[in-house]
């Protein structure tokens, strides 16, 4: 009988100790953040920088699309709060882009690993692309005449981006052309220049002219009742443009000239005249004529700023 007591006592001093030991030598890691920022900037301009800032020291993981950044797979943060790591990252093309992070504590035993906030943003890609050689850069404007329900509460040649069905759109057009030393593209130089409208069967000719002492490029929408174009929404359109063969071209060169100053040379310790180096076009006779370049432009600005058409309001009672 004492034996069995004694066996019982034993075990219950285990237990109780195993009670209180348990208790007090285990704690649940405290919950870290992770919070990623920055992020935004242009394609094929340089590094970009990535923020992450957690609740405690440790290191960063950081990921974009999914992929772990180079160089960035263990950014240890800074050793007092504010816990800041950061990632100089080198995006590989534009457009919308996924960053993350996750979150390695220096004390795992006190502190919880964490993944960050999704944080979506867009690299810039150059609104004004230059398809080379030819440099093309438009707006839209209306017309003067535009008939519809708001016509008269704007001026003509107003540029704008919204139209209302009824006015008339003015395309205006200006290039460049790079094998010609950033020449103007005129009817002189340019074998064709039309638009392209989605659901217009075909392009509409560009012409070239004097528009109260200023010369460009212009076609003409007219929107309206069919058969005159009429679809609600973005107006898509592509911009082409084709420069005529050539038997010369532009060549960028340097030369040397005498530095000036308040129009004197500026000369030496010596006495001798200072030079420097500069830049030019100059022109290049060819043997073979250089086939004329071609240029195409479409819109790629934000939904906001797209060239839309829009229903004329209707008043009501």
């Amino acid at each position: 009988m004492r034996k069995v007591m004694s066996g019982i006592a034993i075990a219950a001093l285990a237990i109780a100790g195993g009670a209180v030991t348990g208790g007090a030598a285990y704690a649940e890691p405290v919950a870290s953040t992770l919070i990623v920022s920055g992020g935004n900037g242009v394609f094929d301009l340089g590094p970009i920088v990535i923020n992450g800032t957690a609740s405690a020291a440790g290191s960063v993981a950081f990921s974009v699309n999914g992929k772990v950044v180079t160089g960035c797979g263990a950014v240890p943060t800074t050793t007092v709060t504010p816990f800041v790591a950061k990632c100089s990252w080198v995006p590989a093309a534009s457009g919308t882009t996924v960053i993350t992070g996750v979150f390695t504590p220096s004390d795992a035993t006190n502190f919880a690993s964490a993944t960050s906030n999704t944080l979506n943003v867009k690299i810039g890609v150059p609104v004004q692309g230059i398809v080379s050689p030819i440099h093309i850069y438009v707006d839209t404007v209306l017309a003067t005449g535009s008939t519809g329900a708001l016509a008269p509460r704007f001026n003509g040649c107003a540029i704008m981006n919204e139209f209302m069905v009824g006015q008339t759109i003015v395309f205006r057009v200006y290039a460049n052309n790079a094998d010609q030393g950033g020449a103007v593209l005129d009817s002189a130089n340019t074998s064709k220049a039309y638009i392209e409208i989605a659901g217009i069967k075909d392009p509409i000719a560009m012409a070239y002219g004097n528009h109260s002492g200023v010369a460009f490029w212009t076609a003409v929408l007219k929107t309206g009742a069919a058969p005159l174009y009429s679809t609600i929404g973005v107006i898509n359109y592509k911009i082409t443009m084709i420069a005529k063969d050539s038997n010369t071209m532009k060549v960028l060169s340097t030369k040397l000239t005498p530095k000036l100053d308040n129009g004197k040379r500026v000369l030496d310790a010596s006495g001798r005249t200072v030079y420097e180096r500069v830049s030019y076009y100059r022109t290049v006779n060819l043997s073979v004529p250089l086939k004329g370049a071609t240029g195409t432009w479409s819109s790629n600005f934000t939904a906001t700023s797209q060239l839309s058409l829009f229903a004329a309001p209707v008043a009501t009672k």
